[in-house]
C-alpha cells in the first residue's frame, strides 16, 4: 500500500493513493462520499490504453487519515499538490469526478498548471452547486440544508438511500445493481463522518465562478441531462461557458454515477480527449 506523507496542515496526513501503468500520468480524483475504488472501470481502461493512472482517496475517505479539520478546497488542493511533487509527475491530466472538479479548478488557482497539460470535470461540481439569485438553476439552499442536517443525526440513513438517487436506480432495472448499491454503502459509511460532514459543506458552499478563468488549459467537461445531483444547467453547462479551451458532452439519460451506468460511453470520450 502507498500513501503520501506531508505535514503542510494544521494536522500531518497520509494520503492513500494507488499509481499503475507507465505513460503519461492521469490523476483521478474521486467524488463524495466515496473513494478511488469508485474508478475501477476507468483505471484497467486507461492502464490498457497506456497512460499512467494515479488514484488516491481523499483525506477523510478511503484509507486516507482522518483528521478532524481541514477539508476546505485550498487544503484539499494542496494534498493533490504533494501528490504532484512527490512522484514528481509531469505533463499531467487531472480528471475530477463531482465534488473532486473542485480539487482540480483550485489547484489551477493556488498552483498554476506548470505540470497539467489537461483538465477534466466529470459530473462535476464547477462552478457553484447552491442556488442564488445569479444562479437560479441551483439546489435550493433548504435541500443543502437538510442533507446536512441528515448527515449529523442520520449518516448511515442518509448513505443508505443516497446512492439510490445517485444512480437514478430503479430495481430490476439496467444501469447499476444492488450490489454495486451494498458497495457504495460500505465504502461511504466507512469514511470518517466528520470528514463527511466538513466535505459536503465544502462542495455545497464553495463558489468557483470567478476561479474559472483560472484554467487555462484544454478541458474536458462531461455531464449527464438526468443528473438529480447535480443539475448540469448550473454544472457543466456553465463551467463550458467560463473555461475557455474547452469541450463539452452532455451524455444522454445519464445520471450522476455515469462512470458506472455510461462507463463506454465515458471512456471513450476521456480517451479520444487524452490521445489528441
Amino acid at each position: 500500500m502507498s500513501f503520501l506523507k506531508h505535514s503542510k496542515g494544521k494536522e500531518p496526513v497520509e494520503i492513500f493513493y494507488q499509481d499503475y501503468g507507465k505513460g503519461k500520468p492521469v490523476i483521478l480524483i474521486h467524488g463524495w462520499p466515496l473513494s478511488h475504488q469508485s474508478w475501477e472501470g476507468q483505471i484497467r481502461t486507461l492502464v490498457e490504453e497506456g497512460f499512467r493512472v494515479v488514484a488516491y482517496d481523499r483525506r477523510g475517505f478511503g484509507n486516507s487519515s482522518q483528521p478532524w479539520g481541514d477539508y476546505d478546497y485550498t487544503t484539499l488542493a494542496g494534498d493533490l499538490n504533494e501528490l504532484i511533487l512527490q512522484l514528481d509527475l509531469k505533463e499531467v491530466t487531472l480528471v475530477g469526478f463531482s465534488m473532486g472538479g473542485g480539487e482540480v479548478v483550485r489547484y489551477f488557482t493556488e498552483f498554476g498548471a506548470d505540470r497539467i497539460s489537461k483538465a477534466a470535470l466529470i459530473a462535476s461540481i464547477i462552478p457553484l452547486v447552491a442556488q442564488k439569485d445569479d444562479n437560479p438553476e441551483g439546489v435550493p439552499q433548504k435541500a443543502l440544508d437538510e442533507i446536512l442536517a441528515a448527515l449529523k443525526s442520520d449518516r448511515l440513513g442518509f448513505l443508505k438511500e443516497f446512492h439510490k438517487n445517485f444512480y437514478n436506480y430503479k430495481k430490476d432495472a439496467a444501469g447499476v445493481s444492488e450490489a454495486n448499491l451494498e458497495f457504495d454503502f460500505s465504502v461511504a459509511s466507512h469514511a470518517s463522518p466528520i470528514a463527511t460532514i466538513k466535505a459536503a459543506e465544502a462542495w455545497a458552499g464553495t463558489d468557483f465562478r470567478s476561479e474559472l478563468k483560472n484554467v487555462k488549459v484544454p478541458t474536458l467537461i462531461v455531464h449527464g441531462d438526468e443528473d438529480n445531483i447535480v443539475p448540469y444547467k448550473t454544472s457543466g453547462e456553465q463551467a463550458a461557458k467560463g473555461i475557455t479551451d474547452n469541450t463539452y458532452h452532455l451524455i444522454k439519460g445519464a445520471p450522476h454515477g455515469l462512470n458506472l451506468t455510461h462507463g463506454d460511453e465515458l471512456n471513450k470520450l476521456l480517451l479520444d480527449f487524452l490521445k489528441k
